[in-house]
């Protein structure tokens, strides 16, 4: 084993006896204090660097000596006068200084104040890395006495690095490895690798579950974001766990029987502003837990009652706003009891006339109806009855004028109808209207009823039709007109009746006379038609024409 310093237990004569004469003998092979011709050169050139070190006394009195190890005596031929074990000791005190890291070489840690031997084996593992590949000129190490408890001088020596022997001396544990080297780098490597195969791993499965290129995908989320991305068709490559889709704004044109590919979770389906004119049956099939369906904005033409397939559908929310340029496109849809979960219905915005009758008898779990911004002129083909579910009526500006007693008894028997919205709507505050009028009066279902006025007469211009009372609509007319026009009408037909008869009875009373009458007219008839055949033989044969001239002489 190679020699190495440690705290000697023996007084400091014996110290000093076992390591031989001072610097001025003659250097001695065995001992720590033998230098080099090359180490007493470079001593004598650099005495700023000579002026740390300490004569052998000092350090004998520091209670310091020189174990040589068993196979020193073998090997000292070959290492003598080379000082490897100070360079190599000198090299690692620098690395400890400079790495920050305060240890001493005297064997003792921080806060512990009994001193322990440093083994020659926990050297070996400290010196062996840092021991060169070939013999270099040897260095002597700068020593210090560190200071003792209290701030006086005389503790073990200490290794002084050069030009920085007012800083504190590092400590090193008895038996500990070699100082540990800044992993900072290494760690921000690390951090970066994981990073990148977090990505790659995040890429890899966007592929894996077919998230097509145009789009983005969610996987928390569970949604295809594709709005506004220039898409002639729906993409085929769509994750199977999808619940969320948006197609807006992609010219589409239509959707066939193939569009969709399987997407058993998908319930939200954003299609508005598609340009789609047609949806054919089957287009939906695919979609068995559709929710929600936004066909806004489209100028859809056909949409045909099989669009969902040949099973009910579970569809709860269909927007069809601005995208019907008249019913007749989805009424065969709506009346063909496809949607029996249909639960919300948006047809504002499509400039709708009237509305075909029975046209919401099918859709029994209807909870919100919106007709508001259209046209309609009147109610009296639409049927609210089976609507046992309704909960809000949206009849927000049209053209209603007014409700007629048939539209006020249906809403009133429907039990869970809170909401009905009626403004800006031109009222004519007639005769008509009073029982509308008094409806609004008792019932609390109307949004905004105070808001309600008219708009014809000039008289009752923007009042509120709240406060109109019987004696402002001025009724000289009989408040039920239609009947009384129905019997007027009645009566017309009886007196035209009696007309026609009196008359027959006439022609069957003069019957004689009228056939003598007809018998003269068609005698009469005769025998003008006679003249005129004669003259015609006359002038068509020239023999007979100057007979008739000669005879006319």
């Amino acid at each position: 084993m190679k020699g190495v310093w440690g705290v000697s237990s023996s007084p400091p004569a014996a110290c000093a006896a076992s390591q031989g004469p001072g610097p001025a003998s003659p250097a001695s092979e065995d001992t720590a204090w033998s230098r080099s011709p090359q180490d007493a050169a470079r001593a004598e050139e650099a005495p700023l660097r000579q002026r740390h070190l300490l004569p052998r006394p000092a350090a004998a009195a520091a209670g310091w000596c020189w174990r040589r190890g068993p196979g020193q005596a073998r090997r000292g031929a070959a290492r003598r006068g080379r000082g490897l074990r100070s360079r190599s000791r000198g090299r690692a005190a620098l690395l400890a200084v400079r790495s920050g890291r305060r240890r001493s070489w005297r064997g003792e840690v921080p806060g512990q104040g009994s001193a322990g031997k440093v083994g020659a084996g926990a050297a070996g593992k400290l010196l062996g890395p840092l021991r060169p590949s070939r013999p270099v000129p040897s260095r002597p190490v700068p020593l210090r006495p560190s200071p003792a408890p209290g701030g006086t001088a005389g503790g073990p020596l200490a290794p002084v690095a050069p030009g920085s022997a007012a800083r504190e001396p590092a400590a090193m544990p008895p038996g500990s490895p070699a100082p540990a080297r800044p992993r900072w780098g290494v760690a921000l490597w690390l951090g970066l690798l994981g990073l990148q195969a977090a990505l790659g791993w995040a890429g890899a499965r966007a592929r894996a579950g077919g998230c097509p290129p145009p789009c983005e995908c969610s996987e928390a989320a569970r949604t295809v974001q594709c709005a506004g991305r220039g898409l002639r068709e729906v993409p085929r490559d769509l994750p199977p766990s999808t619940r969320s889709l948006s197609l807006t704004g992609n010219p589409l044109g239509s959707l066939p029987a193939t569009a969709f590919p399987a997407l058993p979770e998908l319930r939200d389906l954003r299609l508005s502003s598609c340009e789609l004119r047609a949806v054919e049956a089957d287009a939906l099939a695919p979609l068995p837990s559709l929710w929600q369906l936004d066909l806004r904005s489209n100028p859809l033409d056909f949409v045909s009652p099989r669009a969902f397939g040949n099973a009910s559908s579970a569809l709860r929310e269909l927007s069809l706003a601005g995208a019907l340029a008249n019913l007749s496109a989805v009424a065969a849809l709506l009346q063909g009891g496809a949607l029996p979960s249909l639960a919300h219905l948006d047809l504002a915005d499509n400039g709708l006339l009237s509305l075909p009758e029975g046209i919401f008898s099918a859709l029994p779990s209807l909870q919100h109806l919106d007709l508001r911004n259209n046209s309609l002129v009147s109610l009296h083909n639409v049927s609210f009855q089976g609507l046992g579910q309704l909960e809000s009526l949206n009849l927000s500006d049209n053209s209603l004028m007014r409700l007629r007693n048939a539209t006020l008894s249906q809403l009133r028997s429907l039990p869970r109808l809170q909401r009905i919205g009626l403004s800006h709507n031109p009222w004519v505050c007639d005769c008509n209207i009073e029982d509308m009028v008094n409806w609004l009066k008792e019932s609390n279902q109307v949004e905004g009823k105070g808001s309600l006025s008219c708009s014809y007469p000039d008289g009752l211009l923007d009042k509120p039709l709240v406060k109109i009372r019987s004696s402002d609509l001025n009724c000289s007319l009989p408040v039920d007109i239609q009947s009384q026009l129905q019997t007027s009408y009645v009566f017309l037909g009886i007196v035209l009746a009696l007309i026609g008869a009196i008359f027959l009875l006439v022609l069957y009373l003069n019957r004689k006379g009228i056939k003598k009458w007809m018998h003269n007219i068609r005698d009469a008839c005769r025998d003008h038609m006679e003249g005129y055949h004669y003259r015609y033989e006359i002038n068509a044969d020239p023999r007979l024409t100057n007979l008739s001239s000669n005879s006319d002489v």
